[in-house]
């Protein structure tokens, strides 16, 4: 059905489904999902077979809010439980959307969400140095108060309140690999890792177990499309391009990067550590696994940065 075509998985963010402050609520996230399905089926249109990986912070977030506010009345989520649900919203969301512009176009595909298991290391050095914020902000008498009650963990979070910390280990292996892959050859668009993955661990008897972790989407996405032998790795972010000196005088967007060049300026800490960096480092890390290109650009900018009009494209 599809395995002669070039396979790229694209990783858009959970942020790029909520617009602004404003535009917040379930059918507005499906508004965007929806105008995302439309730029990646132009790429699906042109012959290419898609896994779509996507991000949940936002909305791990919505969930973790609406677990304390209810704190008293049923027990809270597990992050795993979290990320699962997320999962199952978000997939609803993008393969209604896909259904939905597939049909418009006449396209015959079929997308499929595919709940993903991603394994990390029980030994991971996070476990015990938890960075990754989620859910509300409190002042610092409630924060230790709950965390007490709740056996979280917190930190202050850049001078705007405390905030539940929880690790953010690094992904080893998709759990369901085989089954996307196989999927996605055939033809089927595919819709797995969302936020990463849910994040399990092996017991000592092998078994998977769920922990309370997040992992970074993009390093997930590189790991996936790594292993499953992808052409491409387009990571769909906020800016059409990526820039050096970001937000100086000196700032230059770039059109083109070789593998060692995007080495080079990472280890120079060109790229934010907390958005465009862990993004460049998964582009890094799928070329050095072997993979055929990156490309960095804007959902809507997808179309013309395959054509190359725009965008930042890695290469070996």
């Amino acid at each position: 059905m599809g395995s002669e075509r070039k396979l790229a998985v694209v990783a858009v963010g959970g942020n790029s489904l909520i617009l602004d402050k404003d535009h917040q609520s379930i059918p507005d996230q499906f508004a965007a999902a929806a105008m995302t399905a439309g730029y990646v089926a132009d790429m699906v249109q042109a012959g290419w077979n898609v896994v779509l990986t996507h991000g949940n912070g936002p909305q791990v977030g919505f969930i973790m809010r609406r677990s304390e506010l209810a704190i008293k009345e049923v027990p809270p989520v597990p992050m795993d439980y979290a990320g699962a649900d997320i999962q199952g919203a978000l997939g609803y969301m993008f393969s209604r959307a896909f259904r939905n512009e597939f049909k418009r176009r006449a396209i015959e595909r079929k997308p499929v969400a595919v709940i993903t298991q991603t394994l990390v290391d029980r030994n991971d050095p996070a476990f015990t140095d938890p960075t990754k914020p989620i859910g509300s902000y409190f002042d610092e008498a409630n924060a230790k108060r709950i965390a007490v009650e709740q056996g979280w963990s917190v930190k202050e979070d850049a001078g705007r309140g405390w905030r539940r910390v929880v690790p953010s280990p690094r992904p080893q292996r998709i759990v369901e690999l085989d089954e996307i892959r196989f999927l996605a050859r055939a033809g089927y668009l595919v819709i797995a890792c969302g936020g990463g993955g849910i994040p399990v661990i092996e017991d000592e008897q092998g078994d998977l177990c769920g922990v309370e972790a997040v992992i970074d989407k993009d390093f997930a996405s590189s790991l996936l499309a790594r292993d499953m032998g992808a052409d491409l790795l387009l990571v769909s972010t906020g800016v059409e391009k990526v820039a050096i000196n970001f937000n100086t005088p000196q700032q230059r967007w770039l059109d083109r990067m070789t593998l060692a060049e995007a080495q080079q300026l990472h280890a120079q800490d060109q790229f934010d550590k907390g958005s465009m960096g862990p993004k460049i480092k998964a582009v890094i890390e799928f070329l050095e696994g072997g993979g055929g290109e990156g490309l960095i650009t804007s959902p809507q900018c997808i179309g013309r940065a395959l054509a190359g009009e725009t965008g930042t494209r890695i290469t070996c």
